[in-house]
């Protein structure tokens, strides 16, 4: 197994630290998981990426009609954000309330995540970590992936894209133009969480666009190697058959930066855009997309950002 494991110092401060310095990573077909627990024996881990820092939660305001899960809300450096009792989500009952919080950014939302401890970040190749889809039921379905530590621990990678719709609902997709002759125009698309997947066939249904999915970045890559493949054996253009590519950029066994090094490598690919649409919406991760040859890059989820990026591709 190819981890490094780096034990974090006390305090809060250092632990920032260490997540500030993982940008370098994204790329590399790495990520560094945050580990943290929820009062079992179970371990449980978040993409460092997603958080903003760790802290204790402080005075935490309940307010009527919350739903389950969510114990109310808390001003932080400015920012009034819901906090989430994740153990509520994973059918825990904790003995006493938890204090320590996970503080999030994702798909445009800050949140806070309540935990029983944050234990330290290992680093793991994305090769290691394996998508849990069709393995798992109940509280599993809010595992999108899992990986392993050396001594055999069992990590599971929450999908927090799914949390969130659990606790506040799934995003609505709005109404979008469709295109005329999209039944002669192709997306593929790649995402591990099937909520996501789920909104952005949405989406592309109401454009009136052919699609195909794949739920991680090597499956994707496998399947538009073998569509390559049948086009230059057939003598035609594979852009005839796809005119763009979308892709998430963390995914279990390849992320979404190798998945478009890989594409823009191959001249077969030559004329199909790559739209990088993602959760993690930092500038940084914005430029290291630019660096991996993304052509777009759209911040999950925001279904008329996604079709009027898509829409001057395809006509």
């Amino acid at each position: 197994m190819s981890y490094t494991e780096d034990m974090l110092d006390s305090g809060q401060e250092d632990m920032q630290n260490q997540i500030d310095a993982r940008s370098s990573l994204v790329g590399s077909n790495k990520m560094e998981i945050l580990l943290f627990s929820l009062g079992s024996n179970e371990k449980f881990g978040i993409n460092v990426f997603k958080v903003k820092e760790v802290c204790q939660a402080g005075k935490i305001t309940r307010t009527p009609n919350m739903p389950t899960g969510v114990e109310g809300i808390v001003s932080l450096r400015g920012h009034v954000m819901p906090v989430l009792n994740l153990a509520s989500f994973m059918d825990m009952k904790p003995v006493e309330p938890y204090q320590t919080m996970m503080v999030a950014e994702f798909n445009n939302h800050i949140l806070g995540f309540l935990v029983q401890n944050v234990d330290r970040i290992i680093r793991v190749d994305w090769d290691k970590v394996r998508a849990t889809e069709g393995m798992l039921s109940d509280k599993g379905a809010l595992i999108t992936a899992i990986s392993e530590l050396p001594d055999g621990t069992l990590i599971s990678i929450l999908d927090v894209e799914q949390i969130l719709a659990n606790a506040f609902g799934e995003t609505v997709v709005g109404e979008v133009e469709r295109i005329e002759s999209g039944q002669d125009l192709c997306i593929f698309f790649a995402d591990d969480s099937m909520v996501a997947r789920r909104k952005i066939a949405e989406v592309l249904d109401k454009m009136g666009l052919k699609h195909i999915q794949s739920s991680n970045g090597n499956e994707a890559w496998e399947r538009l190697k073998g569509m390559a493949d049948s086009a230059q054996s057939a003598g035609t253009n594979l852009h005839d058959q796809i005119q763009v590519i979308l892709t998430d950029a963390e995914m279990p066994e390849m992320d979404g930066y190798v998945l478009t090094q890989h594409i823009k490598s191959d001249r077969r690919f030559d004329g199909i855009p790559v739209v990088m649409h993602s959760s993690l919406s930092s500038e940084a991760n914005r430029s290291m997309g630019r660096k991996a040859g993304v052509d777009h890059y759209v911040a999950k989820f925001d279904s008329t950002v996604l079709s009027s990026t898509l829409r001057p591709l395809l006509i």
